[in-house]
């Protein structure tokens, strides 16, 4: 059942947001910046955890996911560090994930021929 939860909820979000990019003027960085703040405020208010519980990785995987993890590590360093650990938590968190596809897109860049759009 966890494979299936995970299916039809991911795919609900992908959904959602393949309708935001066909019916609004919303631009594809807006939508997913939305997404990440979406994710954080599910976060903050304490909303997220139960849904990752529910969905596993059709929660965690999408962008709202890397808001969620965003939000937990400024939670943390907040706790840790005070004041400074607003700033500093967000970084730690998510460097992980910011640095792997930095990395996975460089090396796709060299296996496949990039060009501009024109």
């Amino acid at each position: 059942m966890d494979y299936i939860n995970a299916f039809w909820v991911g795919g609900l979000i992908c959904a959602l947001v393949q309708i935001l990019l066909e019916k609004t003027k919303l631009m594809p960085g807006r939508i997913m910046v939305m997404l990440v703040c979406t994710g954080a405020f599910l976060s903050a208010i304490g909303l997220y955890e139960p849904f990752m519980e529910f969905a596993g990785a059709g929660a965690s995987v999408p962008l709202l996911g890397f808001g969620n993890v965003l939000m937990k590590g400024v939670r943390e360093a907040v706790d840790e560090q005070g004041f400074l650990g607003l700033f500093a938590g967000g970084f730690k968190a998510g460097a992980v994930g910011t640095s792997a596809a930095l990395i996975f897109g460089y090396l796709a860049s060299l296996i496949f021929n990039p060009k501009m759009k024109k």
